[in-house]
């Protein structure tokens, strides 16, 4: 593997470092200085010096950059949501899957936080002590100056509250959007992940969102849905082009303009009709 200088192993990454030296403690591992301690607990059987090994690094309690082969639900840079375990006058601490919870300063929260709850925050670096730790003021990560999306194009979000009108999401960590209300029929909460597209972009960097994909990629990945479905249920399913969109959306996890799109496809195909309450599968096709 290319020599990795010190300055290149960050905290809060994963890296594939060589094992240096086999100690009672652990294995050292090499960060071109003296080394990077994994604690023997976390050391696979049958490792061996010059061995690679894929590690999380990190810092211990006194401030030095520690191994792990533990797999933390956030790496720097990413939105988690995470439970805080404990809190104090500084700042709250919350379980981010190892066995060194992640810390909040008090500064960096948006309001008092108590144990037990779950908090949408981002894994940065302090740039005073050069340790991770997360923060629940999002804000000032995100930004629509300039943008690196454009209409109809997939991308990763982060719900990130609820307003008056929708959703507003968190878009590949970077930029703000709205997914309407008459654009979703299920309740999401702050954390929640999903995939959708840019369905516009105004001339003032405001994004509207639609979850899942674009018209007709999305119905092609639907129709096999119903027609399992209908395999499912004898062939036959009560629902129509007049049915409610929320109990659409609880039965088959569409829109109800997805479902109109992908039976219209599929009566097109003459692999479904349409009967007065629901569809119909056609046998021997």
């Amino acid at each position: 593997m290319p020599y990795l200088y010190p300055f290149m192993i960050q905290a809060g990454l994963y890296h594939t470092l060589k094992v240096l030296r086999l100690v009672e403690p652990g294995a050292y591992l090499d960060d071109g200085e003296d080394g990077i301690l994994l604690p023997n607990r976390f050391v696979p059987k049958g490792l061996k010096r010059g061995d690679e090994i894929r590690v999380f690094i990190h810092h211990d309690s006194e401030g030095r950059k520690i191994a792990t082969t533990q797999q933390p639900k956030g790496v720097l840079g990413d939105l988690v949501l995470l439970e805080a375990v404990s809190v104090t006058p500084q700042g709250a601490f919350l379980d981010w899957g190892l066995m060194k919870d992640i810390f909040v300063p008090k500064s960096k929260q948006r309001s008092k936080m108590y144990a037990g709850e779950k908090y949408l925050v981002k894994i940065y670096r302090d740039e005073q002590t050069g340790r991770i730790a997360a923060t629940e003021k999002i804000d000032a990560f995100l930004s629509n100056e300039i943008l690196t999306v454009k209409e109809m194009e997939m991308v990763d979000l982060v719900i990130y509250r609820r307003t008056d009108i929708g959703y507003v999401v968190i878009i590949n960590n970077k930029h703000t959007g709205v997914i309407h209300f008459n654009e979703v029929f299920r309740n999401l909460e702050p954390g929640d992940r999903l995939q959708g597209f840019i369905k516009t972009i105004t001339e003032d960097h405001k994004i509207d969102i639609v979850a899942g994909k674009p018209g007709y990629d999305k119905v092609s990945d639907e129709t096999a849905k119903v027609m399992q479905l209908l395999e499912e249920h004898n062939g036959y399913l009560p629902y129509n082009d007049k049915s409610a969109p929320e109990d659409i959306y609880a039965f088959f996890g569409m829109s109800k303009k997805v479902f109109k799109m992908t039976t219209g496809s599929l009566y097109r195909q003459k692999k479904i009709v349409f009967t007065q309450a629901g569809i119909q599968l056609v046998k021997d096709q």
